[in-house]
């Protein structure tokens, strides 16, 4: 970091996302910490990156986090890698949680990898979406896929009504949510969604902004430093379900869960866990609460009902005999787990 630093290649430095997924959580957990974007922090006589004794040629398809550090890892082991992505752009699930209020800091991780790839020796094709064909011609003597999830939609009568939006459409821009909001499903990505929902953007400075909203007198004029909080207007009515009877939030991560279900109380964001969807129609969410059937008239569903893996492309490639491996949202799509993804891929790259 210093050298790096005083030689003036700020963009070779990986930043810290302040997430604490890998480090605080860890620790508080009792277990071993290190890092989401360096898994081999803590880790290094363990994670060994070491000069591969036979160069392959790799593909690895998908540029979200596990393919970018496995494309890199590998590449740096001295593989020949060519890395495939759909999109116009690097990233993955990470060009969506950046664009949550509070996520911001996930656009580093992004600028790093990007540095990181242009000065490797990695061949990348964006814009590609890769069949099979294009994999068993031989020029690859492993594939890697990367290739993400698919937002999962429940089953239930009304799914394709007009009011009903996928959180991934919702976070792109593709579709803009009403006035009144029902979330389904409140994991990660729902309590995400509720907060990019209830925020609203205004031509205040950052730090005044957080001041005013949790009570923190940046001048100390009063006694503690703190001052009433100004409550943050918001644009919008919003319910966060889920069919779990636990507390709502009670999955998410032990040294940020707190805040952020304080947060969205404070935004005055409904939580009802123990929910049962019954259908969707032009009256809004029907759904049965202990047992009491009710309407929530809204305007719009966000649907963030879990993931599935995206593999269309594993069949193709067994049958052809393709030696194959699977990475990231690809190999286990419960939540989204970049911590996971990145050290997934870069173990993989460190053994290839």
């Amino acid at each position: 970091f210093v050298a790096k630093a005083a030689a003036g290649r700020a963009d070779e430095i990986n930043t810290c996302i302040a997430c604490n997924q890998a480090c605080l959580d860890e620790i508080f957990e009792g277990r071993l910490t290190y890092c989401l974007v360096n898994p081999r922090a803590c880790r290094e006589t363990e994670l060994r990156i070491e000069p591969t004794k036979r160069a392959k040629n790799l593909a690895v398809v998908g540029a979200g986090p596990a393919g970018m550090a496995c494309a890199l890892t590998a590449a740096e082991r001295g593989h020949q890698v060519t890395l495939f992505e759909a999109a116009s752009e690097i990233g993955g699930q990470f060009n969506l949680a950046r664009r949550i209020p509070g996520k911001e800091e996930f656009a580093e991780t992004l600028r790093y990898f990007a540095h990181r790839l242009r000065a490797s020796s990695v061949s990348i094709e964006l814009g590609r979406t890769c069949q099979v064909a294009d994999l068993v011609d031989g020029r690859f003597d492993h594939v890697v896929l990367a290739t993400g999830i698919v937002p999962r939609r429940p089953e239930l009568p009304g799914i394709e009504h007009s009011k009903v939006i996928s959180y991934a459409d919702l976070l792109e821009g593709y579709r803009v949510a009403g006035r009144r909001v029902a979330i389904l499903g409140a994991g990660g990505i729902g309590f995400d969604v509720a907060e990019f929902l209830t925020h609203v953007d205004d031509d205040r400075d950052d730090v005044v902004r957080f001041r005013d909203e949790w009570g923190i007198d940046g001048e100390y004029a009063q006694r503690g430093g703190l001052k009433a909080p100004i409550p943050e207007p918001t644009q919008r009515e919003v319910w966060l379900l889920q069919r779990k009877t636990s507390k709502v939030g009670d999955g998410l991560a032990k040294t940020t869960g707190w805040i952020r279900r304080t947060l969205l109380k404070k935004r005055g964001v409904q939580m009802l866990a123990g929910v049962s969807y019954e259908r969707i129609d032009e009256a809004g969410l029907h759904i049965v609460i202990e047992g009491k059937p009710q309407c929530l008239a809204v305007d719009h569903v966000i649907v963030c009902a879990g993931q599935e893996p995206r593999r269309e492309l594993e069949d193709g490639l067994r049958a052809a005999g393709v030696p194959l491996s699977l990475i990231g949202g690809a190999d286990v799509a419960s939540e989204l787990d970049a911590k996971r993804a990145i050290d997934q891929g870069t173990r993989l790259a460190a053994v290839l």
